[in-house]
């Protein structure tokens, strides 16, 4: 072996002796592991990709009809600019009520109950979304049936809607 090589071997070695220079410390708490689900109002707009939910913080909903008036709001200006839009019809009358997360939305006027229809999507994710804060319903068990003008549709799942 070169010289060289034997010194630069010595050096290289020597640097791994002395570590990276951080000095071990005791354990450390991480705080709550994140949980499947985002705490608080989400309201969900359409996108070229179906429903999609933005955060209301600081908004509490304590009854479901408390929802029609979170979508009647619409979109933030920059939601809008990120492609979302609100096709829930404004003219349609909506009341809904619960049994153990099983909600039924009566809607008046003109309103088509469809699974394809991003504005039941809307309202079936929104209305999902506040009956797990407000009767602590897990997600996956909450149904939405819809009675209009037209008939009766559902029961339908958030995740329907949400999976395209």
């Amino acid at each position: 072996m070169t010289r060289r090589r034997t010194a630069l071997l010595c050096g290289l070695l020597t640097l791994a002796a002395t570590g990276c220079g951080i000095r071990p410390t005791g354990v450390t708490d991480g705080g709550t592991a994140p949980s499947g689900i985002s705490k608080g109002m989400r309201v969900y707009f359409a996108s070229d990709n179906g429903p999609r939910g933005v955060s209301r913080p600081g908004v509490t909903v304590d009854q479901l009809d408390d929802v029609f008036k979170l979508l009647a709001g619409g979109p933030t200006a920059g939601e809008r600019a990120n492609g979302l839009a609100d096709l829930v019809p404004e003219n349609a009358g909506f009341h809904a009520t619960s049994t153990r997360g099983h909600i039924t939305l009566r809607a008046t006027g003109p309103f088509i109950v469809s699974p394809q229809n991003q504005s039941t999507g809307q309202l079936v994710c929104t209305l999902a979304r506040a009956e797990v804060l407000i009767h602590g319903t897990r997600p996956d068990k909450v149904q939405v049936t819809l009675v209009g003008d037209e008939g009766r549709a559902g029961p339908y799942q958030c995740q329907q809607f949400l999976q395209r």
